[in-house]
């Protein structure tokens, strides 16, 4: 079969291309329904990435944050119409110590890889969850940002001592937003406190027990562990207030993404004997995880519809570019497109 595939092909200009598939293979064919669009794909899209990076990967379909309906099994396991979660990472070998998306070799969806912005997915059942169908789709559309926060957690899970009952985020965006939501639900008995700077954005976290804007943190506030999701050089500025207000041997799990090395007061990591935990991505499991916490607590899903900007209704190409360009100027929430192209 002819499926078309929307590629960036240089700075904010996407077109079509079709690539020829054949449907006699293991692989499950699944239509898109809702996408959603990341900080990553609006690197590219700009081309703030870099002439190189653009040139390296280009052209290429954007987002790796999605959900559709099975159309084709050949093995007849997902029934026609079955939604689901498209798994990004797509590993090409297993090993016994690293994780799929820690592995060198592992393709990941729109990163010198095809995204999902395609008629049709082309994907191996073990990269497809499935939801359940009365699910939100449009917050299940970023579903894949929620695994990066469970991921995190996950990890930490397995590597922080067990006293849990002061937990300490830095940054009030979607990240910090989830991983407060999936702290505060998977630890119900403990104090988790958001560390912001932005008032209307501190706002939304209505479910945390505390939330201190970061120029207004109490000298002698102490927390057990803590997760880094500001970013930027916002990065160095939460991990020192972090360093400061951390208990000895306390976690820091980091998750905002700097594009310039950052300074790190290591004299007081030593001294406090702290442990730096470095998360990126997401496998299978955990998006197998993400799924049962929305079973589990279905007020996760209302509380992450919160996060919802705007959406826009995909039929024509230039359409892509209008909700990529809305994207932009949105200060809060997931700019999410329902794919009918």
């Amino acid at each position: 079969m002819i499926n078309q595939v929307y590629r960036l092909v240089s700075p904010r200009q996407f077109e079509v291309t079709y690539k020829d598939k054949s449907i006699i293979s293991s692989d499950v064919v699944v239509r898109p329904t809702h996408l959603s669009i990341c900080a990553a794909d609006q690197r590219y899209y700009t081309g703030s990435r870099g002439k190189e990076a653009m040139k390296k990967k280009l052209p290429m379909a954007l987002v790796h944050e999605g959900v559709g309906e099975i159309v084709f099994d050949p093995q007849k396991e997902f029934q026609i119409g079955t939604k689901v979660v498209m798994v990004p990472n797509t590993p090409i070998e297993a090993d016994p110590y690293i994780a799929e998306n820690y592995l060198r070799s592992s393709k990941f969806r729109s990163s010198g890889y095809d995204g999902f912005m395609q008629d049709y997915v082309f994907m191996s059942r073990d990269r497809l969850v499935e939801l359940p169908k009365d699910l939100n789709m449009e917050v299940a559309a970023f579903t894949e940002l929620v695994t990066i926060a469970v991921h995190a957690i996950s990890r930490f899970e397995k590597k922080a001592h067990n006293r849990r009952s002061v937990f300490g985020v830095w940054g009030d965006g979607n990240l910090g937003f989830i991983s407060c939501l999936i702290l505060k639900k998977l630890y119900p008995n403990s104090k988790v406190i958001i560390f912001g700077k932005t008032d209307y954005k501190l706002n939304h976290f209505s479910f945390v027990d505390e939330s201190i804007k970061i120029d207004e943190i109490p000298e002698d506030l102490l927390i057990d562990h803590a997760i880094e999701c500001a970013g930027g050089k916002g990065s160095q500025y939460a991990i020192d207030q972090i360093i400061d207000h951390i208990q000895p041997e306390g976690i820091i799990s980091l998750l905002g993404v700097s594009e310039y090395p950052i300074e790190i007061n290591t004299r007081m990591v030593l001294e406090k004997g702290l442990t730096l935990l470095g998360s990126s991505r997401s496998g299978t499991s955990d998006f197998q995880r993400t799924v049962d916490i929305y079973k589990k607590h279905p007020e996760v899903v209302d509380y992450l519809s919160t996060l919802v900007g705007n959406v826009h209704y995909i039929s024509k190409l230039r359409e892509v570019t209008e909700a990529f360009e809305s994207d932009l100027s949105s200060s809060w929430g997931k700019t999410v497109m329902k794919w009918n192209i």
